[in-house]
């Protein structure tokens, strides 16, 4: 099936020549956006001559993220060099005039053969390997051990084999490198040259690797002056290239609601909620939880975890499950040998694996996450009750 975009109401049968009859002609850039969402059969876009050339070229983009299988082809009254090379840099396929009849069918004919070979290829690719899973670990209080979480889940993911990546999206103030004890000679921000055509390579061109797990990283910026200059589409590029070639990318993030952070979140296949027994930290989970509803977020991807759970403070599991109105997920100990690791830079689940920290640190990501997402896993020989799981 083709789409027509064409603000003309006589474009469909201008170009019914080319086109043939299994075509829709569509007048808007949100109505072909949605023809795309809902009809995975689309092949083709042909965009019409009258349609602004920024337009076209941001649904090229878009869609060499999201349907690299999908032909767009950009008909021109007027042909020039610049015209060509914006199009062809946003991933257009065929750039062509509107009074070449023969050229329009070629062009269709080119691309449709392509669509074929890139579906082929696809099918193939797709029996072996599904998309990645994005984990977003989020809290609004800083200090609750976010950080400490995200690395330990990641670094645990990577030594089962599972080609993962740590991503650190807090900007500003990023402390995964530190945590890890690696010194990174890139970073996110070498992705904003790459905006519109980061691919696999380019990720790779960013990545700095935790030796001792295996675990793919890409860390903040060292000038915390260039957060402001990293663009929110570089986050969905990033994330959305990076699934496609690891099995999990995991995200960390600053303890507030930042347009990235809300991107990351929107895109994510689950979302590790932070707290520790304090009224700020319940409290600050509290209104996290208010904000991702007045969202829309869903509510079934969400995994409240409870760290330092058994801190004697006047203040009990039980408290703040009545606070919040959500179950508690995870319980995570509190132990002196976690920031021993951290100053240490050497991950627990590393440094001390049976400790009762890594055990529930792990037991949480196989339990709420592996499992979640269809993993078939022995059953941990390391129950530890209340702080492997939530009491029920």
């Amino acid at each position: 099936m083709n789409i027509l975009w064409d603000p003309d109401p006589g474009a469909l049968e201008r170009y019914r020549f080319a086109l043939g009859t299994n075509t829709q002609a569509l007048d808007s850039a949100a109505m072909v956006a949605r023809a795309l969402h809902d009809n995975l059969g689309v092949e083709q876009v042909i965009i019409g001559p009258d349609v602004p050339i920024e337009q076209a070229c941001e649904l090229a983009e878009a869609a060499r993220l999201d349907r690299p299988e999908l032909g767009v082809i950009l008909i021109r009254h007027r042909m020039d060099v610049t015209t060509l090379s914006q199009a062809l840099r946003s991933g257009v396929r065929e750039v062509v005039a509107s009074n070449d009849e023969t050229a329009i069918v070629d062009a269709l004919r080119r691309s449709h053969e392509l669509t074929i070979r890139l579906n082929g290829h696809a099918a193939a690719a797709g029996s072996g390997r599904t998309d990645g899973k994005v984990v977003t670990v989020f809290s609004a209080k800083g200090g609750v051990g976010k950080t400490t979480l995200a690395t330990n889940m990641a670094v645990h993911l990577a030594r089962t084999e599972k080609r993962t990546l740590l991503l650190d999206l807090d900007l500003s103030f990023g402390d995964v490198a530190i945590s890890l004890q690696i010194v990174p000679e890139r970073s996110i921000y070498g992705a904003v040259a790459m905006v519109g055509h980061l691919d696999e390579e380019g990720i790779q061109s960013l990545v700095t690797t935790h030796e001792p797990s295996g675990l793919d990283v890409i860390c903040a910026p060292s000038d915390p002056g260039d957060a402001d200059r990293i663009p929110v589409s570089v986050v969905t590029e990033m994330i959305r290239v990076a699934r496609r070639h690891y099995d999990y990318i995991i995200v960390d993030t600053p303890p507030s609601f930042t347009e990235h952070v809300l991107t990351a979140i929107d895109i994510s296949d689950a979302l590790v909620l932070i707290a520790t027994l304090d009224i700020p930290a319940v409290k600050n989970l509290r209104v996290a939880l208010e904000t991702l509803d007045a969202l829309g977020a869903p509510k079934d991807n969400r995994v409240i975890v409870l760290n330092r759970a058994d801190l004697k403070v006047g203040l009990r599991p039980e408290d703040v499950v009545s606070a919040i109105k959500v179950p508690i997920a995870v319980n995570i100990p509190s132990s002196i040998s976690v920031p021993a690791s951290i100053n240490r830079g050497v991950p627990i689940v590393i440094d001390d694996p049976k400790s009762p920290v890594s055990v529930a640190i792990e037991e949480m990501t196989n339990d709420h996450l592996r499992r979640r997402f269809g993993e078939e896993l022995p059953e941990s020989p390391h129950r530890r009750g209340l702080f492997s799981r939530s009491n029920r």
